[in-house]
């Protein structure tokens, strides 16, 4: 309180209101830091807004499709969402994302190999490139972890950015799912060319430079 140079309740209400966005978690005597890898624990953050960017996604996805789900906690959210569908199939390269798709008992589910990630739960390496090598996806929807104009779209993950490249080369038409969050930032690795990229959607958060650059540059930018 005394470094801070605020009451105690100040706090506390601060603490609270970053435990409901996702951002921690409350224990006794102050509070800790949630992973930013762990799907469940950022599932929370501006959940409203890809609530509604998955229910936008999933309704491209149509019978007799064979989608890829890629990682992310609104692509988490698009394979609850799917889950309720019949006669699509999905392909994913991320545990967590797997297990959402349990309950779907019309929907085959192909889960890819590949080397485990314990925090963000995706499958990465050679073994997951070999699983994608004899698929051919009609639609893929990938996660990303930053995007300006300046550097393109960007992850802060050097192994994943590699599969999802590859996810991109097998795709008849790919879709970026994202909140506007991730636009202004910069993360470790470049992803795929922006001209490879279909469809991006997002929220009304996006800055128009970054709307307007997307869309000349051939991908059409949905606002859920």
């Amino acid at each position: 309180v005394q470094i801070m140079g605020v009451s105690a309740v100040t706090i506390r209400q601060d603490l609270n209101h970053l435990e409901a966005e996702g951002f921690l978690k409350r224990v006794h005597g102050g509070a800790i830091f949630k992973s930013t890898d762990d799907i469940s624990n950022r599932l929370g953050i501006n959940y409203e807004k890809k609530l509604r960017i998955a229910l936008k996604a999933a309704a491209f996805v149509h019978e007799g499709d064979t989608i890829l789900i890629e990682s992310g906690s609104a692509n988490a959210i698009l394979a609850r969402e799917l889950s309720k569908k019949d006669g699509i199939n999905i392909v994913t390269s991320n545990v967590f994302i797997a297990r959402e798709l349990k309950k779907s008992k019309h929907t085959k589910v192909i889960l890819l190999g590949g080397l485990y990630q314990h925090e963000s739960e995706s499958l990465v390496g050679k073994l997951t490139k070999l699983g994608m090598e004899n698929i051919n996806f009609s639609k893929s929807f990938i996660g990303v972890d930053g995007f300006t104009i300046e550097s393109g779209f960007t992850s802060t993950d050097m192994m994943r950015a590699e599969i999802a490249l590859s996810i991109v080369k097998k795709s008849k038409e790919v879709f970026i799912i994202t909140d506007s969050s991730k636009f202004g930032r910069i993360e470790l690795t470049n992803l795929f060319d922006v001209n490879d990229i279909n469809y991006v959607i997002t929220d009304d958060g996006i800055p128009e430079k970054d709307k307007l650059f997307l869309e000349k540059n051939g991908a059409k930018v949905i606002i859920a």
